[in-house]
């Protein structure tokens, strides 16, 4: 795992689509939604354009969510929480998402509140590896 500008990145030892499936799976298991499926290189092929495999879960929790931005309205431009699934020009496949620590400094959130984002990681890094 690497961080850089609070982006935490994992490798993902399976294909783009079976990285997002087993994702969903495990969100689903812990009973958070996913809102949204963006598939930007499905979009960038349906006009013409060419890009590496790469789609964005958007998911979280309104109850573990809301808090927070409760506490720190600005948080909503953050969430939900984002999880960037996409292949590198070597064929390589990354999980990226925004760090709890990072979401925390970047919008000044309770210490006793951040707590409701740290469990997402953990989670998803289990599901790729």
């Amino acid at each position: 795992m690497s961080q850089k500008n609070g982006l935490l990145q994992v490798p993902s030892r399976y294909s783009v689509d079976e990285t997002v499936q087993r994702l969903q799976s495990a969100f689903a298991a812990k009973g958070l939604q996913v809102f949204a499926l963006i598939d930007h290189s499905g979009e960038a092929a349906k006009v013409g354009l060419k890009m590496r495999p790469t789609k964005v879960l958007i998911f979280g929790s309104p109850k573990g969510g809301t808090p927070l931005m409760v506490a720190a309205p600005s948080l909503a431009i953050d969430l939900p929480m984002k999880a960037l699934v996409a292949e590198d020009e070597s064929g390589k496949v990354w999980l990226t998402y925004n760090s709890p620590e990072y979401l925390k400094e970047r919008h000044t959130v309770p210490d006793e509140l951040i707590k409701n984002l740290a469990g997402a990681g953990p989670l998803m890094e289990k599901a790729v590896e």
